[in-house]
């Protein structure tokens, strides 16, 4: 667990010490120039050096502590900007779903006014065939998972890409909170929508599952190879080939699934290109028995 900065106390511990370590520095700097060393005790001497060495190294100490602490706090900073910005996508996304259900309300209202149920009906079976093709892939226990892929789906129909779920599992019981799996989705699934701007019949394939030990997924492209040398560097933070203000996505996928206990690895080759990660399942809860204990200590009891 990350501990909380405490600006103020940080900022009153580097003035302290460096006041003290300006003090030792011009201690050193008056016995050297305005005394006479040779009659001064040299253990006196050497003890105001040693002194000196002591809180110039614990301040240096402090002082890199202090900036990484800043760094973390950097770090975080652009993941929370990033959750936001994917947050304001995901609400833009459904404003706009919902002004599309409206007016699709309002086309059957009027072909029901003007006389015309038969056209209405067909005008309901084709709204309905839309969304079915869409709600019948979404099968998880996880409902922001499901708004998410939903989102991604039309997201991705209006890119003109073919994407393909293949969901083996309810995931109900992931061991992270539900809107930051969605993070960690919706940052590949994006990645792999601007993999895809160039590339002819575009494919874009997402798979999840579970087995005994853990929740698995898959977020594979039919875009171009990501190149050898920029691998080891694409979850670092900040790092980007998309310009300014960018770098981020990989890096926060990494930081969630590991925290976790899992992991995120990729795989590139001239024809596919897949993301794929995994988190350990929790353990499940010993059932109890009636007297409140678990079941394997029942045996125990007379």
């Amino acid at each position: 667990m990350r501990r909380r900065i405490d600006i103020d106390k940080a900022a009153a511990y580097s003035i302290v010490i460096n006041g003290v370590q300006i003090a030792a520095v011009l201690a050193i700097a008056f016995l050297v120039l305005f005394t006479d060393i040779e009659q001064q005790s040299v253990l006196f001497v050497d003890f105001i050096i040693s002194l000196a060495s002591l809180l110039v190294i614990w301040g240096a100490v402090v002082d890199i502590q202090q900036a990484l602490s800043a760094r973390r706090i950097n770090e975080q900073s652009l993941m929370l900007e990033e959750a936001y910005g994917q947050l304001e996508s995901l609400n833009v996304t459904l404003r706009a779903q919902r002004h599309d259900c409206l007016n699709h309300l309002q086309v059957v209202s009027s072909l029901l006014e003007m006389g015309e149920p038969g056209e209405a009906s067909d005008y309901i079976e084709r709204v309905y065939g839309d969304i079915r093709s869409v709600s019948t892939a979404l099968k998880t226990g996880n409902p922001a998972v499901n708004a998410l892929l939903k989102v991604k789906l039309g997201e991705g129909q209006a890119r003109g890409v073919f994407m393909e779920l293949k969901i083996q599992s309810k995931w109900d019981k992931l061991p992270v909170p539900g809107w930051e799996m969605c993070r960690v989705l919706g940052n590949l699934i994006d990645n792999a929508l601007d993999a895809l701007r160039e590339t002819p019949e575009p494919r874009l394939t997402i798979v999840l599952g579970e087995d005994e030990k853990t929740y698995f997924f898959a977020v594979e492209n039919n875009g171009p190879e990501v190149p050898e040398a920029l691998r080891p560097k694409l979850f670092q933070s900040g790092f980007t080939t998309k310009g300014p203000e960018r770098g981020m996505g990989l890096f926060i996928v990494r930081d969630i699934l590991e925290r976790a206990g899992g992991q995120i690895s990729l795989e590139s080759g001239p024809e596919k290109t897949a993301f794929r990660g995994f988190m350990p399942r929790p353990e499940p809860a010993e059932e109890q028995g009636e007297n409140g204990l678990p079941k394997s200590a029942q045996n125990g009891i007379l």
